[in-house]
């Protein structure tokens, strides 16, 4: 009895010491520096630590720093994990209360801009158009970029500046005082650069950055602004929104189209999964990025991605560019230049990812996303290097190991 006693406490002893720490080990099988996001199952770690679903808990790295973490909505511990090549990182979470994080990714619908959702992490900035604007008859299909060389947040803030000045200029030109409200406008809108970046990327009626597309051939079917949307995670490391849209006419049936769109911390790429209701039969899927008028030149097609240096809204005063792209990680059917009729609204053409024959119901995941020659990517050289290495660990995630 002694014997029983003794053998049922020492195992007591052993599940409850192990129950104090769960470690995560994150292995980096490639012979490149990996710095990204790794998502464990919370379910995991909530049972391996003996607590409730939604207790607190604490993620300490291997010099025994407190790091932030994230729990989505669809049941991930976020982690941002920096691996050596060949070599493993390790995390210890342990029962406790977290420091408050930083937030490097968030967004919001902006109604006091025409429904804009906008969201940003520490490398870039985007935003895509609402009900609002649709309702102006302005047409602007596609995605918009922002570009940024700061960590810090600064969408709102740019939105607010630009939006509590716009009266006092207005008055200003209604005054006749064009010098002044001329002056006012330079020294708050978001479309200078004051520092920290600004929005100075075209898009009108075109797919602007990564927007998906019906293909008809070789001609695209934009969608207009969202109908509805939901944002599912809201930093402190990862934005997801789910947006839906009015049905498109498309070859004798009407099709909903649904995005889920997210951004992590440090990533150059949003990952995009675009799917439509009411298809009866095989569609053609296109996604890419506009090429302007003043260069037609700097286009650069993949078998499996598309990328261009655009030369922003006003390129001799700028004088730098803005690297976006388009990458299919599964495979494109194919990737080619289509041209705008015309060349109307500035707009030559689309560099294109296209999928043919997505069958009805069936998802479709890519990445689209920028960089800048005054911030990450100073030359379209290192885009490319850029979203090769984008390419790779995609193919190759970090693989993750909870004990």
């Amino acid at each position: 009895m002694k014997k029983l006693s003794l053998s049922f406490f020492l195992i007591l002893f052993a599940m409850t010491a192990a129950a104090q720490q769960v470690v995560v080990k994150v292995h980096n099988s490639t012979s490149q520096q990996r710095q990204e996001l790794v998502e464990i199952d919370a379910q995991t770690v909530y049972k391996k630590l003996g607590i409730a679903e939604g207790r607190n808990f604490r993620v300490i790295n291997a010099v025994r720093q407190e790091i932030i973490y994230q729990i989505t909505y669809d049941g991930k511990i976020l982690i941002d994990a920096s691996v050596r090549p060949h070599g493993t990182a390790t995390f210890t979470i342990v029962k406790g209360t977290p420091r408050e994080p930083k937030v490097y990714v968030c967004g919001r619908q902006y109604p006091e801009r025409v429904d804009d959702i906008a969201w940003e992490n520490d490398r870039g900035a985007y935003r895509l158009y609402g009900p609002a604007l649709q309702k102006n008859g302005e047409r602007a299909f596609g995605n918009d970029v922002w570009v940024k060389n700061t960590p810090d947040l600064e969408v709102e803030k740019r939105y607010k500046t630009e939006l509590d000045n716009h009266p006092a200029i207005q008055q200003l030109k209604k005054e006749g005082k064009t010098e002044e409200a001329q002056a006012l406008e330079e020294q708050t809108t978001y479309h200078f650069d004051h520092g920290y970046g600004l929005d100075c990327y075209k898009v009108g009626p075109s797919l602007g950055c990564g927007a998906p597309a019906l293909m008809d051939g070789d001609q695209l079917i934009f969608p207009y602004c969202y109908k509805d949307y939901q944002i599912l995670d809201n930093g402190p490391l990862r934005f997801t929104v789910s947006l839906t849209y009015h049905p498109t006419a498309y070859k004798g049936q009407k099709l909903t189209e649904h995005r889920l769109l997210s951004l992590d911390k440090g990533s150059n790429f949003n990952r995009q999964t675009v799917w439509y209701d009411g298809a009866k039969k095989p569609i053609d899927i296109a996604s890419g990025v506009v090429i302007h008028n003043e260069d037609t030149q700097s286009v650069v097609l993949g078998s499996d991605y598309v990328h261009y240096a655009d030369p922003t809204d006003n390129p001799a005063g700028q004088n730098f560019q803005i690297y976006v792209g388009v990458v299919f990680p599964d495979g494109a059917t194919e990737t080619k230049q289509v041209e705008n009729v015309g060349h109307a609204n500035g707009i030559f053409g689309h560099a294109l990812c296209i999928q043919r024959g997505v069958k009805p119901g069936q998802k479709l995941t890519y990445y689209w996303g920028s960089a800048w020659s005054k911030f990450d990517c100073r030359n379209q050289d290192e885009w490319q290097l850029r979203l090769n290495n984008f390419k790779k660990a995609v193919a190759q995630p970090l693989t993750i190991e909870v004990e």
